[in-house]
């Protein structure tokens, strides 16, 4: 039986990206079946992700292939602007005076293709008083508000374990880029889509930034516990942590029959969500003073068993072998000739009939050069006269 044909396989994305933001957005669509063509300088490597065979790059560029060219060379910007013409998407990531400077911005390129969806990341923005400020994401972790609500109260502002504002404007960059391909359907017309880190950190902080806009609040650090639920956070147990979320007025009451607490429904600093919160640091308390007398698996199981959500605070190495994630087949293996046999992340989606997988390692500089052009000479019609005036 023939394998499903990926739902991006009839896609090809040049990938003019670099650092994490933008892989992370061109690795959606490689996943997902397309023909993603990094461009890379011949005579510069990605060094803000590591070496190209360690782990952070292995995990970036999977499933893509990588062409050479100096987009300044007069015969390797002919070979660029063919696979323009050949493409349905590009990715980038430059300055906007870079990218106009070397004449790959979205007029330039749509005119020669005006079927291109053209996505663009940046720190700060494509204008504005600040968008040729440099932007990373510890920058824009602490920019865009997220720092300031991020820790233990009082201990100052706190970046978070991974680089969020990065992965979130990959994701949402693959998402717009997305939304203009299905309008393409209909219209025949590419769009240029844009995003930036700083838009993603302000829309991943959601309700908080909700609770200024609308209630006039200022969030505060809360540490593990929640800013508007009680409770729910973390709790020392007999011999570790945990987690329990029970607030909500029906969480909250399965949460005192099993910690043998009922009256604390009756109890007016308790009984209300609002009263709850009013007295959220009594409240954690004596909470924290009943989940100390029984052990973690003691009070997951019987918490959960009542409906009450609660689990373990893994290290990563733990939250791999535990038995959930593994069946989710949370990795998927490949080999590469250069680092061996790979366990990478697997995409966290999955789709009824379709196996998506990790179908070659991240490539070497230059690798797949001949293969393209090659691709090219007996694929992209010549261009008319007025194009080739345009390029």
């Amino acid at each position: 039986m023939q394998e499903p044909t990926l739902p991006f396989a009839h896609l090809r994305v040049i990938d003019l990206t670099r650092a994490r933001a933008g892989p992370t957005a061109s690795r959606q669509f490689a996943d997902w079946g397309a023909d993603v063509i990094m461009v890379e300088s011949p005579h510069v490597e990605n060094d803000l992700t590591g070496n190209r065979h360690g782990s952070d790059f292995q995990n970036l560029h999977r499933n893509k292939r990588s062409i050479s060219l100096n987009l300044k060379d007069e015969a390797d910007r002919a070979v660029f602007i063919e696979l323009v013409r050949s493409a349905d998407v590009l990715l980038e990531n430059f300055r906007p005076d870079v990218k106009h400077r070397l004449k790959i911005d979205y007029d330039t390129l749509s005119a020669i293709n005006p079927r291109l969806v053209y996505g663009s990341i940046s720190g700060f923005g494509e204008d504005g008083p600040n968008a040729l400020r440099p932007g990373v994401d510890q920058i824009v972790q602490g920019y865009g508000g997220l720092m300031s609500i991020t820790g233990i109260p009082g201990q100052g502002p706190v970046r978070t374990g991974v680089a969020i504002t990065d992965i979130s404007a990959g994701l949402f960059a693959a998402l717009g880029v997305m939304t203009a391909l299905i309008e393409r359907e209909a219209t025949g017309k590419g769009r240029w889509v844009q995003t930036s880190l700083l838009q993603s950190c302000i829309a991943l902080l959601d309700f908080q930034a909700a609770r200024w806009l609308v209630d006039g609040k200022v969030p505060q650090q809360e540490g593990n516990h929640h800013p508007t639920g009680v409770p729910m956070g973390t709790f020392e147990t007999q011999d570790g942590r945990i987690n329990v979320a029970a607030a909500g007025n029906t969480m909250f009451a399965k949460f005192c029959q099993v910690a043998g607490k009922e009256d604390w429904l009756h109890d007016p600093r308790y009984n209300t969500n609002e009263a709850r919160f009013e007295n959220r640091d009594a409240l954690r308390e004596e909470v924290a003073a009943i989940i100390a007398t029984r052990p973690s698996a003691s009070w997951i199981t019987a918490l959960n068993a009542a409906g009450v959500p609660s689990g373990p605070i893994y290290t990563i190495d733990r939250m791999f072998a535990d038995p959930q994630v593994q069946h989710l087949q949370t990795t998927r293996q490949v080999d590469s000739p250069a680092c061996g046999s790979l366990e990478l992340l697997a995409q966290p989606i999955a789709i009824s009939g379709v196996k998506c997988d990790i179908r070659r390692p991240a490539p070497e500089l230059g690798e797949h050069t001949d293969e393209i052009i090659a691709e090219l000479r007996r694929t992209v019609p010549p261009a008319p006269p007025s194009a080739a005036a345009e390029s």
